[in-house]
């Protein structure tokens, strides 16, 4: 298990460079996260939902995603409140508080401890990860997916502490000295993560360290820019690009919901040399974009009202009659529309909300979740084998007094989305920018400004090389002889 001492100190991605040497070496190994708190999710073959980290940890084993991999999901959908999902499915809304007593914790507790157990018995090893920090002793009774995990895995564990944010000292012994003498010794190793600058200054602190906390040291992991690996929850959102460019590339701006969710779908873009990308929920900054995306929100009427209150809503609308091509995805296909309705308050207290009426449909959220992986095609045939997935509350129709109009042609016959023109469309397929073709369609319009030289014309391969290089990054800071020695002297 690699564990943290804080939230944000790189534990995700650790395990995916740790996934990936596993595999290299010869094992069979798969990740573990028994709860995870993201807004960032995927969708397995089976239509079962799980949180996107542990996707790029499966991506980077070589393995199928399953809800096994973490089988306790919670998405956030206010400051106190969150959609529960167990194993794949939606069980309901929980606000912190009733989350988090007592009563019912042994059964997601069963829960997440059986999913762990029918995965150990598929692969090995299991690549497990924590959340937070471990020592949240407040918490250690109804905790489910740091110590008393690793308890029950009997897991060697490797606690990760962030030199970057200073304080490491402290946090590291601080966190192993509050665990309990039986916690205590599943700490197996330490690993220091986003060092910066030269390693040598800190070989004494090494040693301060491991005489501290009479636990080896396992490396030192410098910082690094040049590999690209998928974030895992909306903290990495601070350090994405605000502004506008000048470069001539093709400006596309992300409009920064409070409630964004699977921004994930725009870091193919971050990587298109093609296109300058960036989120802002400023009016002036849309003024300077190209194409605007209205992405994914986890609270709909919400996100829309804010836009309606902030000017945001107006610029969007300005926009497109200034010729700016719009794109909604998933909720942001929903506020493209003429109304969105949430009677049941599935979502929030707002139970309508007039959209942005770029699109002639109406929303209505309620009734099941629908999840699902598909195929598609653009809405005249073009752009043929193009993969996605869907993950939604609400049924979308089309005005009764427009014509239907759909994006995109599943292959089970089914539409997606509308198509009003070229410079404006909106679809519930998240990963449709994975699709080069897709995304060169969106560009089409843009032609003058575009290099064809610098397009990602193969996604999987580019997330392949990635993981490599971070794996071969990874082994050159850390000792890999005695981490085996770890995992076999039992």
């Amino acid at each position: 298990m690699f564990a943290g001492t804080g939230s944000d100190v790189g534990k995700s991605v650790i395990a995916a460079a740790f996934c990936r040497i596993f595999m290299q070496d010869g094992y069979m190994p798969a990740p573990f996260k028994a709860q995870n708190m993201a807004l960032n999710s995927f969708v397995t073959s089976e239509g079962l939902e799980m949180g996107r980290a542990q996707v790029v940890q499966a991506e980077a084993a070589g393995v199928i995603p399953h809800t096994d991999m973490n089988p306790l999901l919670l998405k956030p959908q206010s400051d106190k409140t969150c959609q529960v999902i167990l194993n794949g499915k939606p069980i309901g809304n929980k606000d912190a508080y009733d989350y988090f007593k007592k009563d019912g914790r042994e059964q997601l507790r069963a829960e997440v401890c059986n999913a762990f157990d029918r995965l150990n018995s598929r692969y090995n090893p299991i690549v497990m990860e924590g959340a937070g920090s471990i020592s949240e002793i407040n918490l250690h009774d109804t905790d489910l997916v740091n110590m008393p995990m690793a308890v029950h895995a009997n897991a060697d564990v490797i606690l990760i502490g962030d030199i970057d944010r200073g304080g490491v000292f402290a946090s590291v012994y601080g966190s192993i000295l509050l665990l309990t003498p039986e916690e205590r010794k599943l700490i197996k190793g330490i690993i220091i993560n986003k060092f910066r600058g030269d390693l040598r200054l800190f070989e004494n602190g090494v040693r301060m360290l491991e005489n501290l906390c009479k636990v080896p040291v396992l490396g030192v992991i410098p910082y690094f820019h040049d590999i690209f690996i998928e974030e895992e929850d909306n903290v990495q959102l601070d350090n994405k690009m605000r502004e506008a460019g000048n470069d001539g590339k093709v400006n596309i701006a992300v409009v920064l919901l409070r409630h964004i969710s699977n921004f994930t779908d725009f870091n193919i873009l971050e990587h298109d040399q093609r296109v300058h990308l960036f989120y802002s929920n400023n009016v002036k900054d849309l003024e300077k974009a190209d194409i605007i995306i209205i992405p994914g929100s986890k609270s709909t009427l919400t996100d829309l009202y804010e836009l309606h209150r902030n000017g945001m809503a107006e610029a969007i609308i300005m926009a497109r009659d200034n010729g700016k091509t719009i794109l909604g995805i998933c909720g942001g296909y929903q506020m493209m529309g003429i109304d969105v309705s949430d009677t049941q308050n599935i979502e929030g207290d707002i139970e309508i909300m007039p959209g942005l009426g770029l699109l002639p449909t109406h929303t209505t959220i309620g009734g099941d979740k629908t999840t699902l992986q598909v195929k598609f095609s653009l809405h005249d045939g073009s752009c043929t084998g193009m993969q996605g997935y869907e993950i939604h509350n609400g049924i979308t129709s089309v005005d009764s007094n427009s014509d239907h109009s759909p994006l995109c042609m599943k292959a089970d016959g089914s539409e997606d989305g509308y198509f009003c023109d070229n410079k404006c469309m909106g679809t519930y397929i998240h990963g449709i920018l994975d699709n080069s073709a897709f995304t060169d369609f969106l560009l089409q319009p843009y032609a003058e400004k575009l290099n064809e030289n610098n397009r990602i014309s193969d996604y999987h391969k580019f997330k392949e090389e990635q993981y490599d290089k971070l794996a071969e990054h990874v082994r050159k800071h850390i000792d890999m002889e005695k981490v085996y020695h770890i995992l076999t002297d039992r």
